[in-house]
């Protein structure tokens, strides 16, 4: 081999130094955690839009529980969807104004775990004080207790598809200025299989029957969701990069 091959060898070589994959993973995860704690306004927002859209429901229509109990599973799981929209609309542009995106795909490590653990502890910080927080709401819209569990089950399944569907959008307009409305409408087609089959769950568990089957769908969508979407992320990132 020549030296001008060789030399283009040990460049593509990785560096015995640089650390592994799962390590850059750990660091990714410390690094999200103090930055999604120090926007705390972005992680309250959300959550605060949520109780309101629930608590100002009963003032629009009626207070009574003949009204209230038999629409609280869509008024549950819409203020949820749009809460969880909320969150994810600047979730990518933060990393994209300060360059940080850039040296991600600079090193060489591969964008998806990356995006996967910023998901992680986003959902960590706004999607579950929603979920802790909606039995609390469930009992001002009259919702059955035997309903509860199911309700924050479905929500545990259902915010997890809702996060990684989001952040697609949300990675494919990070390089747009406000987003927000250009982002729901790539998302929300993909948001009502979720919203459908939550509040067939909550449904079922009200009527005293089995909700294990629309469970069972949240699940899988969540699974589908977390195995595809850090792919589909990073490929939404590279293209915000590129055409910055």
């Amino acid at each position: 081999m020549n030296k001008p091959a060789a030399a283009f060898c040990r460049l593509k070589q990785k560096p015995a130094n640089l650390p592994g994959l799962f390590a850059v993973f750990k660091a990714a995860l410390g690094r999200e955690w103090r930055m999604q704690v120090r926007r705390r306004g972005d992680l309250v927002n959300p959550l605060v839009f949520f109780a309101l859209v629930v608590v100002l429901f009963p003032l629009g229509i009626s207070p009574t529980e003949d009204i209230l109990a038999p629409v609280a599973p869509g008024v549950l799981w819409v203020a949820a969807l749009l809460a969880t929209l909320m969150s994810l609309d600047a979730l990518f542009r933060p990393d994209l104004l300060d360059g940080s995106l850039e040296q991600q795909l600079v090193t060489g490590y591969p964008l998806a775990p990356l995006a996967l653990a910023k998901l992680g502890v986003h959902w960590l910080l706004s999607s579950l004080p929603l979920i802790l927080l909606s039995p609390f709401l469930g009992i001002m819209l009259y919702l059955p207790w035997e309903a509860q569990g199911v309700m924050m089950l479905a929500l545990l399944l259902g915010s997890l598809a809702l996060s990684l569907v989001g952040a697609i959008g949300a990675a494919l307009t990070a390089g747009v200025g406000k987003s927000g409305v250009l982002m729901t409408l790539l998302v929300l087609p993909f948001y009502i299989p979720v919203l459908i089959f939550g509040t067939g769950a909550m449904q079922a568990a009200i009527s005293g029957g089995s909700a294990m089957a629309h469970l069972s769908l949240l699940g899988a969508l969540a699974a589908l969701a977390i195995t595809l979407a850090p792919w589909a992320i990073a490929a939404g990132l590279k293209i915000a990069v590129s055409g910055e």
